[in-house]
């Protein structure tokens, strides 16, 4: 048996059940576990929504639902950390990753998205972000993939889901 973490998303719409990895991505799991630990996804949702009909100015199109606080400098946000890219832990971006939303390297704090489909385009290399560093995949979806993919046919104005799809509750169901 693995000891990988275990993580319940608790959902309007569904419970999603995450795995981690904490050895191929140390740094990344430890700030996800603190958000957990520290009751820090409290008032978090899922907000928006990436999919083929939603992008028309990307000619790198992806599929992805994001989550997290939300909102810029929330309260309950920590620092950002290091940018662990998916040529360090050996990860990619395949259905049901769940990786950490950033803008640049080094950026990432609270908000996470989750792929619908395989994603390489969010590897390291991948064209989707132009400084070509991919984005830190740190677990997947193990139990839950029907509510993911639920919430990405969600109604949604432009990205932002119509309404969020509120978290209700992060839990530790395994260390």
């Amino acid at each position: 048996m693995d000891s990988n973490p275990r993580i319940m998303l608790q959902t309007e719409v569904g419970d999603i059940l995450l795995e981690l990895y904490p050895k191929q991505a140390p740094i990344t799991v430890g700030n996800f576990m603190t958000y957990v630990t520290e009751n820090r996804f409290t008032g978090a949702c899922f907000y928006r929504v990436v999919r083929a009909d939603n992008q028309p100015n990307n000619k790198i199109k992806i599929d992805v639902i994001q989550g997290g606080l939300k909102a810029d400098n929330h309260p309950q946000s920590l620092p950002p950390i290091p940018h662990e890219t998916t040529a360090q832990t050996g990860l990619r971006h395949i259905d049901g990753t769940i990786s950490m939303a950033r803008n640049e390297p080094g950026t990432a704090s609270s908000e996470f998205f989750i792929c619908v489909g395989d994603q390489p385009e969010l590897d390291v290399s991948g064209k989707r972000n132009p400084d070509g560093q991919g984005f830190a995949a740190f677990g997947k979806v193990i139990a839950g993939l029907d509510v993911v993919r639920k919430i990405h046919q969600s109604p949604a104005m432009e990205q932002t889901l119509e309404p969020s799809i509120v978290i209700s509750g992060v839990k530790l169901v395994r260390e």
